[in-house]
């Protein structure tokens, strides 16, 4: 993208001026190196999300964004359903609540040095189910499928995967409220029957970490980190529903728009207004997929702990925070002065809340919200902060999700071979297992912008604040 075509606020901050059918702004997060690395089609896209009915305040770009369906990926938007607003399945995304969870393990890295760390890896490939179309243990009736699409992760603790005390540590405490199992579609449902507890392909993972940098004493103190501390993070979403959902009410609102009064900028971004009935039906059903990922997550939770304890016993690795992306959520925030109530759509990107923010777990409440951000194989995780300045929370509360994605699955594996990136990975010491040595190549560390380029973006530019670094040591990988 040309910086010279943007207006410059400061040194990590860019606007593209509202003009012609846009209603508000576009405003991109990033260092100037970073938006020059982003393709002509991201501001494109933005542009467009700032022509739709009922945006409020500008369209975001976080640091790691790209090309994606409809919005870009780490794009976010919030809309006023009092001002004619609109949902927008493809301001969400396709993989619904993907997000990350980290576990403590109460490990250091001496713990996991030479043979441990092989038989740790083998192990937890054997107890999780990954890869394409990878299914687990169980099974879900009609009854079962219905509760846990009310329930999320409350669900999955009460049929005994994981801990009530994990819930206080989950975004919406383990289960959104208005999720509606009748408007998810038969077919969504038969894809996540035998689907439950597994991670799935492509991005998706379950890590196995270490603290290798603290860059704030008092929040690493909050979370209970230290160096050379081992955690597990677990990075899955939806699985086959979601994607389902949002293939089903994409064709709907793409259909529906011309009754409804919507001119589409793109096919992409279909969308309804958020009091509609189809945009109600959509909310229901994707609030349902929300609480699926978080069942999920629980679910995968309660396999990796049973792994630990095999080679580790009496470890419990209690949960520090679980946060989702690619997400509509309704929230209360200041525009202008006015509180207003907002459906904020976060696609490619995570929930960033300030310190003392309502929502977030008393242990946590002075230093802000656990911001979860994923790495490929062979680069760094980061946990930041949420921040809030003095004018407020940047980008409704909202920061970066990974590093983003520099080139696509396809020139991936046109560059690397999946054995030949395992190979080059062990002798770091980095540990990988799959079952795909495409998956592998797809997701060669290369494909992906730099993790620290990124975090230090985000960072500087106030949307949350770097805290601990994690190096990995063993990954799972779809």
């Amino acid at each position: 993208m040309e910086t010279e075509t943007l207006k410059r606020r400061n040194e990590f901050e860019w606007e593209i001026p509202k003009s012609g059918v846009m209603r508000v702004p576009v405003v991109l997060f990033g260092s100037r190196e970073l938006i020059a690395a982003m393709d002509d089609k991201v501001r494109e896209q933005l542009i467009n999300v700032a022509s739709l009915p009922g945006i409020v305040d500008a369209a975001y770009a976080m640091p790691d964004a790209h090309w994606g369906y409809g919005f870009p990926i780490g794009g976010v938007a919030a809309f006023d359903a009092e001002e004619g607003g609109v949902v927008s399945a493809g301001g969400v995304g396709f993989d619904i609540s993907c997000g990350v969870r980290t576990l403590h393990t109460g490990l250091k890295l001496a713990d996991l040095q030479g043979d441990v760390r092989r038989q740790l890896a083998d192990v937890l490939y054997a107890c999780i189910p990954v890869g394409v179309g990878s299914t687990g243990t169980l099974h879900l009736s009609e009854k079962a499928m219905d509760a846990m699409l009310c329930g999320g992760a409350c669900w999955a603790v009460d049929a005994g995967y994981g801990r009530s005390a994990d819930l206080a540590r989950i975004e919406d405490k383990g289960c959104v409220d208005g999720a509606d199992s009748a408007a998810v579609s038969a077919q969504a449902k038969k894809r996540q029957r035998d689907e439950m507890g597994t991670l799935g392909s492509g991005n998706h993972y379950l890590e196995v970490q270490a603290v290798s940098q603290l860059s704030d004493s008092a929040a690493a103190l909050a979370y209970g980190l230290a160096l050379d501390d081992v955690v597990v993070s677990i990075h899955c979403g939806s699985r086959g529903l979601g994607h389902q959902i949002g293939t089903d009410y994409l064709r709907e609102m793409v259909l529906a728009a011309p009754s409804m009064g919507i001119v589409l900028p793109d096919r992409e971004l279909a969308c309804a207004p958020l009091y509609s009935a189809l945009g109600r039906r959509y909310l229901g059903a994707m609030r349902a997929a929300i609480n699926c990922a978080l069942a999920n997550r629980q679910i995968l939770t309660h396999l990796a702990r049973e792994a630990f304890a095999k080679l580790f016993p009496g470890t419990t690795l209690p949960l520090l925070y679980d946060v989702s992306h690619n997400t509509c959520k309704e929230e209360m925030h200041t525009i202008n002065g006015r509180v207003r109530q907002l459906f904020v759509h976060r696609k490619g990107a995570t929930r960033a809340f300030g310190p003392r923010h309502a929502e977030l777990p008393a242990e946590y409440a002075e230093v802000g919200q656990p911001v979860l951000i994923g790495g490929s194989m062979g680069t760094a995780s980061w946990i930041l902060a949420g921040t809030a300045s003095a004018s407020g929370e940047r980008a409704f509360g909202s920061a970066c999700h990974g590093a983003g994605r520099a080139m696509s699955r396809h020139e991936a594996t046109r560059r690397w071979h999946g054995r030949a990136v395992v190979d080059e990975l062990a002798a770091r010491g980095i540990l990988v297992r799959s079952p795909s040595w495409r998956g592998i190549a797809e997701e060669a560390p290369p494909a992906y912008k730099d993790v620290g380029e990124v975090v230090d973006a985000a960072d500087h530019a106030g949307l949350a604040g770097k805290v601990a670094r994690l190096q990995p040591l063993v990954c799972i990988k779809g």
